[in-house]
């Protein structure tokens, strides 16, 4: 894989999230009735950062969680027998019933992580709604699944690998796409 372009920098992701933590209060009139649950591994840390971002606004904290599910890769082979990404860890502390769950992903692409994410999230209850919160969509729906906030729209090519570092996990924070 080569590195075709840079996207998006430390500056730009930043204001990415807090544009997003200014949608998700606006659009939800507060924070009182939100859990963040992010998609772990990049989804988790921007959750975190989104919740950071959240609580300086509203001077207070908003309900936080974690959704481990190993991703649609076809060299993985922990996947149920329907072929559905596993869902291996849910570290969410909260009751999720009728609460407004703001699922936070790095990357949506095809939809079926985001698939098996809600799954999870209504296997604990059933909460009021159900959003989505996105650093980059880069496009390729295979199901009828929509971001409620985006960070940055990148059109790509199937042949296009985006590819998001994080501090925490991989000691810069990038967006870049990168050919095969």
């Amino acid at each position: 894989m080569t590195e075709k372009a840079n996207i998006l920098d430390e500056q730009a992701i930043g204001r990415a999230v807090t544009r997003i933590a200014h949608e998700i209060i606006e659009r939800n009139k507060g924070i009182d009735e939100c859990i963040l649950v992010g998609i772990k591994t990049r989804g988790a840390f921007l959750a975190n950062r989104l919740a950071e971002k959240i609580e300086l606004i509203e001077g207070k904290s908003i309900k936080a969680g974690e959704l481990d599910i190993t991703l649609y890769r076809d060299d993985l082979m922990l996947k149920h027998g329907n072929n559905e990404p596993l869902v291996q860890q849910v570290d969410i502390k909260h009751d999720v019933t009728n609460m407004k769950v703001i699922l936070v992903d790095d990357v949506l692409y095809t939809g079926r992580t985001v698939r098996a994410a809600m799954d999870a999230v209504m296997d604990l209850g059933r909460p009021a709604s159900i959003q989505l919160a996105v650093l980059v969509d880069r496009g390729h729906r295979e199901l009828p699944i929509r971001p409620d906030f985006v960070g940055k729209n990148i059109p790509t090519s199937s042949d296009e690998r985006v590819v998001v570092s994080v501090e925490e996990k991989d000691g810069k924070d990038s967006v870049s796409i990168h050919s095969k």
